[in-house]
């Protein structure tokens, strides 16, 4: 399954309505940051030789990560529901995404609440108070 960070203009990235990133936005930020590519496509090798491959005119790759290429791996970002997300990023790509919210006016904040900031890390004074909302897999 895995787990997402999103870039937001919401108070929390799950809640329904509030302000969003528009793809437009996205696609015009990826176009213009040397470091981003706008692929519209990411695929993986799987372990049988097989490739997955999933497309949405939205994905983009960060192309200067350190890891990127290594042992496969690729920093892919999109666009979904008025937020930017990441799937499994490391401090480097959560970082990375601190800069592009920067950018779009908006903040880091990961599956379960919390947000980034501009090293990747958690800000802990930054956490929501009891009064936010969880997504509905995380309330049982």
């Amino acid at each position: 399954m895995g787990y997402d960070i999103h870039l937001t203009r919401r108070t929390n990235w799950f809640d329904d309505g509030g302000p969003e990133i528009a793809l437009h936005e996205w696609r015009a930020l990826v176009a213009i940051d040397p470091e981003m590519r706008l692929d519209g496509y990411a695929e993986a090798r799987l372990p049988d030789g097989g490739v997955f491959r999933a497309e949405d005119p939205s994905l983009a790759v960060w192309l200067a990560y350190s890891g990127h290429g290594v042992d496969g791996n690729m920093a892919w970002i999109w666009h979904s529901g008025g937020n930017v997300m990441a799937k499994n990023p490391d401090a480097e790509i959560r970082a990375k995404m601190w800069r592009l919210a920067q950018a779009l006016g908006a903040r880091v904040q990961g599956d379960e609440s919390e947000f980034y900031g501009p090293d990747g890390e958690a800000l802990v004074e930054d956490r929501p108070g009891p009064q936010a909302h969880k997504p509905w897999w995380r309330i049982w």
